[in-house]
């Protein structure tokens, strides 16, 4: 198997959260990158270490011809005009409508041109760095990296045959679930699910490679994640259009099918591009 042998180091000793900077002592606790999230990075365009710059999100956010271009919104399943909405008040108390507005994300932590810090979701674009908590609702369809609140070393790669900007000064302590380095996030709302998820590190170091659905709700533990899909092309999205949302059963199977056939398709334009003459 082809793996990243990795450890746990702080980015730096002075991070921002809501305001305040957070030190901290490093803390080196052994783990893996699996080969796959290596190459989910680079298929991203995402710099694990210092996160994308302001104008690299921008482009992509206002530039970008991509599918995942333009605001990390997500369109209700009633997506009536306000002034109807006034006129009919009592579209909002509809379960689908209640349902939808109670898993809306509010702000995300991103690391932006270095620096750990606070945006509005609806700013993040694919191949953002985010960070989730306990407590928080995942902003955007995002794959989990590394567990725990710390960035691990990524840069050396073993190949063997092994198995609107807030700042905040709370110190590490403060964080729910910070050193954990097991994460537990309820899906049930996105795709029925009827357990919570959990990840954890598995004996050789590694974890799963775990996709976090927009609004999904981070439970216990926390993790870092690179953003892969937003606003219409989250899975989120995808459900409401197809009518499958909110979900009636468990839709793992249908979602982890689809996953499956988004990473063939995704491989095939890599090959092919691969065949084009340079």
């Amino acid at each position: 198997n082809y793996r990243v042998n990795v450890f746990f180091v702080a980015i730096s000793s002075h991070e921002v959260y809501e305001g305040q900077s957070i030190s901290r002592t490093p803390r080196e606790t052994t783990m893996t990158i699996t080969a796959q999230q290596s190459a989910l990075l680079t298929s991203n365009n995402a710099n694990y270490t210092v996160g994308l710059t302001s104008s690299e999100a921008s482009h992509r956010r206002n530039n970008d011809d991509g599918p995942n271009a333009g605001l990390n919104t997500v369109k209700p399943p009633i997506n009536c005009p306000k002034w109807v909405c006034c006129l009919l008040p009592c579209i909002k108390y509809i379960p689908s409508v209640k349902l939808f507005k109670q898993i809306q994300p509010e702000d995300a932590e991103v690391l932006r041109d270095g620096r750990w810090i606070r945006y509005d979701h609806a700013s993040l674009v694919a191949g953002d760095i985010i960070r989730l908590v306990e407590g928080d609702v995942v902003p955007a369809d995002s794959v989990v990296i590394s567990l725990g609140m710390d960035q691990v070393d990524i840069s050396k790669v073993i190949n063997d045959s092994e198995e609107g900007i807030e700042t905040s000064t709370r110190s590490e302590g403060d964080f729910p679930g910070a050193n954990s380095l097991e994460m537990t996030v309820d899906s049930h709302f996105i795709n029925g699910e009827t357990k919570p998820r959990q990840i954890f590190n598995k004996p050789d170091g590694t974890i799963e490679l775990t996709t976090l659905y927009y609004g999904s709700r981070v439970l216990e533990g926390s993790c870092i994640a690179v953003v892969t899909a937003t606003g219409n092309e989250t899975v989120l999205a995808q459900l409401i259009r197809d009518k499958k949302w909110p979900p009636k059963g468990d839709l793992t199977d249908f979602l982890r099918e689809m996953e499956k056939k988004d990473r063939a398709d995704d491989a095939d334009v890599e090959a092919g591009i691969a065949l084009l003459p340079r």
